[in-house]
C-alpha cells in the first residue's frame, strides 16, 4: 500500500498554530531577548541615566563603616607589604612633588572616568550596533557586582588611613579632583574604594577600543588609557594596587555574564545589528 498524501482543499485559509500551543513561545521570546538588536537612542539614554542614578544611590547608601573601613585599609596595606608591592606611598609623594602633573591627574581622576566611558558607549552605538547591547551588558554587570564589594568590604582609601603619610592631592593643591575630598566629600561614600571602578570602567573602555578600532594608534591609546588610570588612582592616593585587582575581577565577571547570555564574547558578535523584516523574523542588517 502506497503512502497517501493529504492536501488542503484549495481556497481554505490555513490556521497558524500559536507558538504558546507548540511550546515554542517561551523559547522564541528568550531567543529574541538574547539576540542583539538595533539600539534605540531614547531608551539607551534613559537606561544609562537611570542605571547610573541607581548605582550612585546604592553606593552612597552603603553605611560608611568608618572603623571597619580603616581596619580593612590597615590589613590591606600590611598584605601589600608582605607581597612586596606596597609602593603607593612612594608614587604618591614622588608625583605630588610635580605640581602641574599631579593637578592634571586630579582633574583626570574626576572627569575622564565619565567622559571616556560615555564616549565609548556613543561610539559603539553609532559604529557597532550589533555589539552594543552585549558590550553594554559587560559594563552594567561589572558595575553591579562592584556594589556587592562596597557593601561586604568597606575600605578607606590610602589618603584617609590612620597614621598614614599619604598626601591627599586634592586638598593640598586645592583642585576639584574627587567627589570624596573637599566640599564634595559628603556627597559620596568615602569608604567604597574596593573594587576600583576607575579601573573596571577604564579597562572596559581600553579593551573595547583595542578590539574594535581600525586605526592602529587609536588601539594603542585604548591600551594606554587603563594603564594611565592605574597610575592616577595610586598617585592621588585614592586607591591601593589591590583595589585595581578588584576592578579587574569585576570586569571578568561582566564578560562572563555577557558570554553566557549572548553565547559569544561581545566583540565576536556581528558588527551590524539585525533588523526585522515585514514578516517578523530577524534578518542581518546591511553593513
Amino acid at each position: 500500500m502506497s503512502d497517501s498524501t493529504v492536501t488542503e482543499p484549495e481556497g481554505r485559509d490555513q490556521v497558524a498554530v500559536p507558538r504558546a500551543v507548540t511550546g515554542e513561545g517561551g523559547q522564541g521570546l528568550l531567543r529574541r531577548m538574547r539576540t542583539p538588536r538595533r539600539p534605540r537612542l531614547w531608551f539607551e539614554i534613559l537606561l544609562i541615566a537611570v542605571s547610573y542614578w541607581t548605582y550612585s544611590l546604592i553606593r552612597n547608601a552603603v553605611p560608611e563603616q568608618r572603623g571597619k573601613a580603616l581596619h580593612n585599609a590597615d590589613w590591606l596595606w600590611r598584605l601589600e607589604h608582605h607581597l612586596g608591592i606596597a609602593v603607593e606611598e612612594s608614587v604618591n609623594h614622588g608625583l605630588n612633588s610635580v605640581s602641574w602633573l599631579i593637578v592634571g591627574m586630579n582633574y583626570y581622576y574626576a572627569t575622564l572616568h565619565f567622559v571616556v566611558t560615555l564616549g565609548v558607549l556613543v561610539w559603539l552605538y553609532r559604529s557597532h550596533p550589533g555589539r552594543y547591547a552585549a558590550t553594554r551588558l559587560v559594563l552594567f554587570a561589572t558595575t553591579g557586582v562592584a556594589l556587592v564589594g562596597y557593601y561586604l568590604f568597606p575600605l578607606a582609601p590610602p589618603r584617609l588611613m590612620r597614621g598614614g603619610h599619604f598626601v591627599d592631592t586634592v586638598m593640598v593643591h586645592h583642585t576639584w579632583g574627587s567627589m570624596a575630598s573637599g566640599d564634595l566629600k559628603n556627597m559620596s561614600n568615602q569608604y567604597a574604594a574596593m573594587p576600583s571602578m576607575h579601573i573596571g570602567w577604564s579597562l572596559w573602555c581600553g579593551l573595547t577600543i583595542f578590539a574594535l578600532a581600525s586605526v592602529p594608534w587609536v588601539r594603542v591609546l585604548g591600551l594606554l588609557y587603563p594603564a594611565t588610570t592605574l597610575l592616577v588612582i595610586v598617585a592621588t592616593a585614592n586607591h591601593f594596587w589591590l583595589d585595581a585587582v578588584g576592578g579587574i575581577l569585576c570586569l571578568a565577571f561582566g564578560f562572563t555574564v555577557a558570554r553566557l547570555w549572548y553565547g559569544a564574547l561581545p566583540y565576536a558578535l556581528p558588527r551590524p545589528a539585525p533588523h526585522r523584516s515585514t514578516d517578523g523574523p530577524l534578518l542581518p542588517s546591511e553593513a
